[in-house]
C-alpha cells in the first residue's frame, strides 16, 4: 500500500487543488467519509461542506466545495464540485454579508422568492463562515 493518495479537486472554472496526500475526508450526501491509499472505488454525491486532508507533510489543509461529486479509487480522489475555495481564499466578510441576505429572503413573506435557491445560497455563507473559524456565530 501506498503512503499517500493523489487528491484533485476541480471546479468548471479551475483547479483548486491537486497534491499527494495521506487521508482525505468529505461530505458525502449519506455522511462524511474517509479516503486512505489503497481504499475500495466508489462515487458518491457531495453535500455543502468542508473537505478535509492531509498533506503529504501531515498538515490539515481544509476545502469549501458547494456540492458535486466525489471519485475514490486505491490511489486517488477526485472531486468535482460545482464551486471550491479553499480556506485561505474565503473572504469571511462577504460570507457574512451573502448569509444575512439570504437569511433576510428566506424570513421574508414575498411571493416572487426563490426560496430553494436562498436556501442554498444561506447554506453555503453558513458553510464558509464556519470553515474560516474565524469566530463568527450563526443566530
Amino acid at each position: 500500500m501506498a503512503d499517500n493518495i493523489k487528491i484533485e479537486i476541480v471546479t468548471p472554472e479551475r483547479y483548486v487543488i491537486s497534491e499527494s496526500a495521506q487521508i482525505v475526508m468529505a461530505p458525502g450526501t449519506l455522511g462524511e467519509f474517509g479516503v486512505l491509499p489503497g481504499h475500495t472505488p466508489f462515487l458518491t454525491s457531495l453535500e455543502i461542506g468542508k473537505v478535509r486532508y492531509k498533506d503529504a507533510g501531515g498538515h490539515e489543509r481544509i476545502v469549501f466545495v458547494s456540492g458535486g461529486f466525489a471519485e475514490a479509487l486505491p490511489d486517488k480522489v477526485t472531486i468535482l464540485a460545482e464551486s471550491a475555495e479553499r480556506m485561505e481564499e474565503i473572504d469571511y466578510e462577504r460570507a457574512k454579508a451573502a448569509y444575512e441576505r439570504a437569511r433576510e429572503r428566506l424570513e421574508s413573506r414575498k411571493e416572487n422568492v426563490d426560496y430553494a435557491r436562498a436556501q442554498a445560497a444561506f447554506y453555503r455563507a453558513a458553510a464558509r463562515i464556519k470553515i474560516t473559524d474565524s469566530g463568527g456565530t450563526l443566530h
